[in-house]
């Protein structure tokens, strides 16, 4: 696959990450609310569990931003080489 067919893929890949993340970091916001002010014992056990798919999304979402600059690295350098003189 070509460089800028994996940086339109990638691109697509951190749209879903985003609304994903907005998603879950909503829902381990509101588990945590739930947790403090309910007195059920699941209540944190929940929290702590929606925190984690929100820092795992975090992380996935950190990972396709980079692989995005470097492929963007990748792209310019290679236009760079296209024009002469230019580098």
């Amino acid at each position: 696959m070509d460089v800028h067919a994996r940086l339109k893929k990638a691109r697509e890949e951190l749209v879903v990450l985003e609304e994903q993340l907005a998603a879950l970091s909503e829902e381990a916001d509101d588990a945590r609310l739930r947790a403090l002010v309910s007195e059920a014992r699941g209540a944190d056990r929940e929290h702590r569990d929606a925190q984690k798919h929100a820092d795992a999304m975090a992380r996935s979402r950190t990972a396709v931003m980079a692989t995005i600059a470097e492929l963007e690295s990748t792209q310019n350098r290679l236009l760079d080489q296209l024009v002469p003189g230019s580098a």
